[in-house]
């Protein structure tokens, strides 16, 4: 299982950054259009808002764990969220978890 967490974690990550990157080229490296472009409609708001919040569960549930566990490199995952989205920082942060802690 270990193998596949890291695996998604990969995919999560390069997946939605062609969009990102694609989106970016068509409509300039503005980050202030793009936070725009996640309100266009209903649809994209409530994506982004179930996006925010699942990134922000998996945010607590990272630190408590790392609090308990004392597996300190598993914090990687939370920036892996914030910077490129939770279908990278989820898969990560199981991969993470999944090691031995020593």
């Amino acid at each position: 299982m270990r193998w596949i967490y890291l695996a998604l974690a990969i995919w999560g990550a390069i997946h939605p950054m062609y969009y990102f990157v694609s989106w970016f080229q068509e409509n300039g490296w503005n980050l202030g259009a793009m936070i725009d472009a996640w309100y266009v409609n209903d649809a994209t708001t409530g994506l982004t808002w179930d996006l925010t919040i699942a990134a922000v569960s998996l945010t607590i549930w990272i630190i408590a764990e790392v609090a308990v566990r004392r597996n300190w490199s598993a914090l990687i995952a939370i920036p892996a969220t914030y910077c490129i989205g939770v279908s990278c920082g989820l898969p990560l942060y199981l991969f993470l978890r999944s090691r031995p802690v020593g």
